[in-house]
């Protein structure tokens, strides 16, 4: 017993700890209105160590928009002059983000194992798809899709009815590291699917009708560190020689105009697209893995966070989709259902042109490869908390997103092709 309470105070303690070095820092929304401004904030991004969070870099800011960043509490006083001088407006959308980030942790549930209203450690999420897979043999298998860099196996869980050549949907989570709600959603959605086959006729439907692959992390090492060193983490962990910057962002790392627009060729931008396209294992294993059961998935569907959006291609470029009208109006009606539940607002439409250009993403890559319903989800909010959004918003993001994704589903299985 004496251990694992020690287990436990370790555990907490480097949680804990991740909060450590956010003391004092803010996170600041500037308003952008044209080039000048621009300008600016590209200047202020390269004199001091800035962490977009929206857009993902200082390359992605359009004008008449609002950018998020984090800055160091030693450099706030000036960031805060220099945009003082340069009469640019902002608001600061959080004070210290050490406090919010101990605020996540507000959930009343108090379990010591999995939970899902909680943020879960990978330890706990890597249990968990063992176990939803035994419980629910007759709905639920898991495989493994491959390895990270570090080694760790990343899963898959197929969830469905078994029945031979059925038609699947492609859903996956944790890309980005410190997007927690992410993963949150992958095993929201599991939860669901189990508890609900056979009693609710929508699930019924659907998991007869369909499989769904759920990838619960696809950056299993990079959400390791995020947990563990540094809760702002966003990329991979890998390294290669040449450079002390770890890591590459894995959805600038897939084959669909990959480096051009919105991405970095240098190994220490949040946005470094690696040194290839499918460079990263998580990558290469995730596109292996569509590629090799192309002929039955019919939908991609990729949950990020934060802006509350539902987007489709393209991103890498301004052209659009050949189905165009139908990705618009299936967006359109999927946001409709998700507003109606709880009345959060989402924008939809292609990519580039609704956030930002951004290649190398997985949902243009899927799409290219032909499964023509291919989406990404940015989940709540739209800054008050960012990344750092409390476990009690976990259920209600998950049960919106879900009206959302089983409209897609539904109308998935209706016009199969």
């Amino acid at each position: 017993m004496l251990a694992i309470l020690v287990l436990a105070a370790v555990a907490l303690a480097s949680a804990h700890h991740s909060h450590e070095h956010f003391e004092g820092e803010k996170v600041l929304r500037v308003n952008v209105e044209d080039e000048t401004h621009i300008n600016l904030i590209q200047e202020l991004a390269s004199v001091n160590q800035i962490d977009f969070w929206k857009p993902d870099s200082a390359s992605q800011i359009s004008p008449h928009s609002a950018v998020d960043f984090r800055v160091k509490a030693e450099d706030i006083d000036s960031v805060e002059n220099f945009l003082n001088q340069n009469e640019l407006q902002y608001e600061v959308l959080i004070d210290n983000l050490k406090h919010v980030l101990e605020e996540q942790f507000d959930s009343q549930v108090r379990a010591t194992g999995h939970s899902y209203v909680k943020y879960n450690n990978w330890d706990t999420i890597e249990a968990w798809t063992k176990e939803v897979a035994a419980q629910n043999p007759n709905l639920v298998t898991r495989s493994v899709l491959g390895t990270t860099f570090e080694g760790r196996s990343i899963y898959v869980l197929k969830v469905g009815k078994s029945k031979s050549n059925k038609p699947a949907i492609f859903l996956d989570c944790g890309f980005h590291a410190r997007e927690w709600i992410s993963p949150a959603f992958c095993q929201w959605f599991v939860k669901e699917a189990v508890n609900n086959y056979g009693k609710d006729t929508v699930t019924t439907k659907l998991l007869d009708g369909l499989d769904f692959y759920v990838v619960p992390v696809v950056n299993i090492d990079g959400y390791i560190y995020t947990w563990t060193k540094n809760r702002m983490w966003r990329k991979t962990r890998s390294t290669k020689s040449g450079t002390s910057c770890v890591g590459v962002d894995p959805n600038r790392n897939f084959n669909a105009g990959w480096c051009q627009l919105g991405a970095s060729s240098s190994a220490c931008d949040e946005t470094y697209c690696g040194s290839a396209p499918e460079s990263e294992k998580e990558t290469k294993a995730l596109a292996n893995f569509i590629r090799k059961n192309l002929s039955s998935i019919k939908a991609y569907l990729t949950i990020h966070s934060y802006s509350q959006l539902l987007l489709y291609p393209y991103s890498y470029s301004y052209k659009l989709p050949s189905n165009n009208a139908e990705l618009n109006a299936l967006a359109k009606a999927a946001v409709q259902k998700l507003t109606a539940l709880y009345g959060t607002k989402y924008t939809y439409g292609p990519g580039a042109t609704t956030i930002y250009p951004a290649a190398g993403g997985s949902d243009d890559w899927a799409y290219d490869q032909g499964i023509k319903y291919s989406f990404t989800f940015e989940l709540r909010d739209t800054g008050r908390y960012g990344f750092a959004l409390p476990e009690s918003q976990i259920q209600a993001t998950c049960e919106e997103t879900l009206v959302a994704v089983n409209h897609i589903a539904s109308y998935v299985l209706d016009n199969l092709y």
